[in-house]
């Protein structure tokens, strides 16, 4: 597609309902949405991509990990679209909180038993931060007594980290791997404590 070739009608009708939605939507949505078939919607996705690569837009069309496709700005401007709108007292954390939510990406799902366990003392606060800053989310329940919340980064996370998919994230040498072991044996003998 050169500069001044106009995008074809499929692909600016995808680019419309993206702008207008204003949140990540799959191919089942977009199809129902635009009234196209699946290889319409697909060729009208990578003709967009292509046109905002090629003219050097403010934003990029970002496939997310689970397939949904949205509008996002190009990574360059993260930092200054943060300061921009008032994310630095949102952004930033403590050593503390930096490290949990590492382990939460690296180990999730995990519990917070299971962070506890890898980090030695007690998360509960700095899980319910993580929460509240909605850079993590809960994913499901362990199926273990009790049924304890099972904890995941979320798509804050991944925009905030400029992050794709976690599959993105650095990979961890062995001995930091070991590290983000949850140690998924309970201590049994706090749970026999008592017998």
């Amino acid at each position: 597609m050169t500069k001044n070739q106009l995008m074809s009608t499929d692909a600016r009708i995808v680019e419309c309902v993206l702008f207008i939605e204003n949140e990540a939507l799959d191919l089942e949505r977009l199809c129902s949405m635009t009234n196209l078939d699946a290889k319409s919607v697909k060729k009208a996705l990578g003709e967009l991509d292509e046109a905002y690569q090629e003219r050097g837009h403010g934003l990029r069309l970002k496939e997310n990990s689970d397939g949904s496709w949205e509008f996002a700005p190009c990574s360059d401007l993260y930092d200054l679209l943060r300061s921009t709108y008032g994310r630095k007292v949102d952004r930033r954390l403590t050593r503390a909180a930096m490290e949990t939510l590492s382990i939460v990406a690296y180990s999730q799902p995990i519990t917070r038993k299971e962070i506890d366990n890898i980090r030695g003392v007690a998360s509960d606060s700095i899980v319910r931060l993580l929460r509240e800053r909605e850079y993590i989310k809960v994913v499901g329940r362990k199926d273990v007594q009790g049924h304890p919340c099972l904890y995941g980064t979320s798509r804050k996370f991944l925009f905030e980290f400029g992050l794709k998919s976690i599959s993105d994230l650095p990979r961890l040498s062995e001995i930091d791997r070991q590290r983000f072991d949850k140690g998924d044996e309970e201590d049994e003998g706090e749970l026999f404590k008592d017998e």
